[in-house]
This record gives structure tokens, C-alpha cells and sequence, in this order.
């Protein structure tokens, strides 16, 4: 959850969490063909298992910065220390990353000090962040690539940039926002738009994960379509501290 980097620098507060009280659970993401999980979505949680917002409640300007540092080592190390061997997931804001390659320091000491792979490194941005700079974003993911991670643009369809961003630069993955998946089985608009964004994604080459599935008959619509992988409550709620294992989901 990359938040801010005003100096452009990483300051003395740069990865230190001790100022933040959270943890971080794990949302599987599942490959329904293969009939396993693909990789686990690290999201922020209130110490008590408080949602998301009564821990961003406390981010402004002069913390998100280092909140964003400590978010992606907690999420490394949390995942590490539980044995993690599939792809992890971390969120960050683009418009945040004022240098590429100094917000990462701490990303790369935090991987290499707990032996977690940077290959299995996703980095997720929101399409619910307008882009200010596109030309800087395609420098963070070519960055991000460079360092042998992999990208993802969260929450498709529900946000400011839509197929304009694609025109640009393409991630490795894009992952349709709940609004288009709910009730998909049932909706002609919905059923017209996500057939197109899947075409598209398979014409860029680009990976799709369907976000935000609650019922067996929107997975069903969207594996006729072609899409594998899911994530949602129907497969699995996300878990404080723990991975859920393929034995745990819902298949």
C-alpha cells in the first residue's frame, strides 16, 4: 500500500513501522482450473482485525510515505515467516512513487534478508488512483520489472484510467473490479463489457483474475469467457497472519 514519497528520498521513518499499528491478512487468489491457489493478496488490517479504513483513517501527508514502506516489509515478512511459496500480492499508489528505484530499496533488503523471492512479487495499483504522470508510471513498472517483479492494475473498470491505460503500457495482469463481475451471470451490459476486456487482455497478452465473486454462477459465466483465475469470498474470506491452504478453499 505505497502512499507517498515527498523527498523523493527514504528519509529516517523509511520502513520503520513501529509508529503504525496493523497487520497484515492474505486473500487467496485461485486458479480454478488448475485447482489451486496461484498467489495470496496481502491487505492491511487493524490490530484487532479492524478493516482497512480505521487503519488508513490515520494516513496523511506526512506518514503515508512511511506507512507504504512498512506495509510492503510487514507484508514480506508476514509472508515469509508463514512459508509463503506462491505469489504475493502488495498494493501501492503510483502517484506516491516520485523515484522508482529509492522506494524499492527497502522492498529489496526486505525480500533478500527473508529469503522471499522477487520473482514472486506482485505489485498492485489501483485504477481508483487517477494518474497524474503516465509517463512516470510506465517508468515505475518497467522499473519494477527490471528488478524481476511483476505488475497488476487492481480494481479494472471501477476507477479513472480504464482502456486508456492499456493504450500506453500494459501490467502483466489486470483484475476486473467487483462492480463488473456481481451479477454478471444475469446482466447483459456487464456480460458485454467483461467479454471485451478479456479479448483485450488476450490479445496484450495480459493475465486476468476476476475479483469480488460471491457466487458459483458469476465463476461459471466467467470461466466460459476463458478467465481462470478468481478471488473472493466465495473461494475464501481473507486470513489475519495465516494462508489459507488449497484443501481450505471452496472449490
Amino acid at each position: 500500500m505505497a502512499r507517498s514519497d515527498r523527498d523523493g528520498g527514504c528519509g529516517g521513518a523509511c520502513g520503520d513501522g513501529s509508529q503504525f499499528s496493523f497487520v497484515m491478512a492474505f486473500q487467496p487468489v485461485v486458479d480454478v482450473e488448475a485447482r489451486n491457489i496461484y498467489g495470496y493478496e496481502a491487505l492491511v488490517r487493524g490490530p484487532n482485525g479492524e478493516g482497512a479504513a480505521s487503519v488508513l483513517a490515520g494516513i496523511n501527508e506526512d506518514n503515508r510515505y512511511a506507512f507504504d514502506q512498512a506495509c510492503r516489509v510487514r507484508a514480506i515478512e508476514t509472508a515469509a515467516r508463514l512459508g509463503l511459496d506462491r505469489r504475493l500480492n502488495i498494493n501501492f499508489l503510483p502517484n506516491a512513487v516520485y523515484h522508482p528505484e529509492a522506494c524499492l530499496r527497502l522492498t529489496l533488503a526486505a525480500a533478500d534478508q527473508h529469503g522471499f523471492p522477487h520473482h514472486l512479487i506482485t505489485f498492485e495499483f489501483t485504477e481508483d488512483e487517477r494518474i497524474i504522470d503516465r509517463d512516470h508510471l510506465k517508468s515505475i513498472i518497467e522499473t519494477y520489472r527490471r528488478h524481476g517483479f511483476m505488475t497488476a492494475l487492481d480494481d479494472f473498470g471501477a476507477g479513472f484510467a480504464g482502456l486508456a491505460l492499456l493504450a500506453d503500457f500494459q501490467p502483466d495482469c489486470i483484475k476486473i473490479d467487483r462492480c463488473l463481475v456481481t451479477g454478471i451471470d444475469g446482466d447483459l451490459p456487464r456480460q458485454a463489457i467483461v467479454c471485451g476486456l478479456v479479448k483485450t487482455a488476450e490479445m496484450l497478452g495480459l493475465s486476468v483474475v476476476a475479483e469480488g465473486v460471491e457466487r458459483r454462477e458469476e465463476v461459471d459465466y466467467l470461466r466460459a469467457l476463458g478467465i481462470r483465475l478468481f478471488q473472493g469470498f466465495l473461494f475464501a474470506r481473507p486470513a489475519i497472519g495465516a494462508l489459507a491452504g488449497d484443501k481450505d478453499i471452496n472449490w
